[in-house]
């Protein structure tokens, strides 16, 4: 919808309209394409001071969203830079080399166990209020364990039926297929459960650390050997035999806990830093509707 301004300076009259957004909003109707009207745009009463004092407060304004536009644009790349420098380092740790590193394939240091895709699959209508978890996909969380709040649960004697897919402490779960192929996360804070078949069960052996796994498989690296292997279909999947086929550079055990540790610590700060940007940006916006509310209430 067009807006012709007569009478008034156009630029006052976006700033209204800008400062006025969260109003509309509420009005807005239609749930696939929300909506107002042209009767409640125009029905919209504003306070019109004299065209110098528009003019006037248009230049604060414009003065004012300059300096914030300015910090917003250095919070957001400061924002990327943090945790694009994180990337960047976990890149780094599973492609250098040093004394007592090994190239493996996957499968030479870590099982893999499907889950029962048989009769005996659990369907939805023998889910019970609490049991033994049984995981899939929607469990896995940012922060690479599994939820406690959302879990799905079966019964001991379902449980028992299934044939394999059956976590251990220790093991981390690996999405094999369609818009979260790759998502992956430790079996914590359970120590009993079974997979869906959407996932695979990574079970390390004892030269391989679990939570080294985990970076390697969330590194851009390990995202990127992905690619290499699904089949490249409109609904992507894998199979576990292609996802024993990645490379991965392994240090000594040691070693290999030593760098999580040190991934784990440049984690936090990468956390800290994002929360304070993040905050930043939040306060940016909330200074430029604070502008505007003073800016129409004559207190500018």
């Amino acid at each position: 919808m067009a807006v012709r301004v007569t009478g008034a300076d156009p630029r006052f009259v976006h700033a209204i309209l800008s400062s006025t957004f969260d109003h509309f909003q509420s009005l807005s109707t239609g749930a696939a394409i929300p909506g107002i009207s042209r009767e409640q745009v125009l029905g919209l009463e504003i306070a019109l001071p004299p065209l110098p004092e528009q003019q006037r407060i248009v230049g604060i304004l414009d003065e004012a969203f300059e300096g914030i536009a300015m910090a917003t644009a250095n919070a957001k790349k400061n924002f990327h830079n943090t945790r694009a420098l994180f990337e960047s380092h976990l890149q780094s740790v599973f492609t250098q080399r040093g004394e007592g590193w090994e190239e493996k394939l996957l499968g030479d240091v870590c099982e893999f166990e499907n889950g029962d895709r048989g009769k005996n699959y659990p369907h939805r209508s023998e889910y019970i209020e609490s049991g033994i978890p049984w995981i899939n996909t929607g469990h896995i969380q940012r922060d690479g364990t599994l939820s406690e709040t959302e879990m799905n649960f079966i019964s001991r004697k379902k449980y028992e039926s299934l044939r394999s897919g059956k976590i251990q402490p220790g093991d981390l779960v690996y999405c094999l297929r369609g818009a979260t192929l790759g998502k992956t996360a430790l079996v914590e804070p359970y120590t009993i459960g079974a997979v869906a078949s959407s996932l695979v069960i990574l079970r390390p052996s004892s030269v391989l650390d679990s939570r080294y796994l985990y970076s390697f498989l969330t590194s851009p690296l390990g995202q990127g050997l992905i690619k290499g292997y699904e089949n490249g279909a409109a609904q992507p999947n894998l199979g576990a035999k292609s996802v024993a086929k990645y490379p991965i550079s392994l240090p000594p055990i040691a070693e290999q806990k030593r760098l999580v540790a040190k991934l784990n610590d440049l984690h936090e700060e990468t956390q800290r830093l994002e929360s304070i940007y993040q905050q930043k940006l939040a306060a940016l916006d909330e200074l430029k509707q604070s502008l505007l509310h003073q800016a129409f209430n004559g207190e500018l």
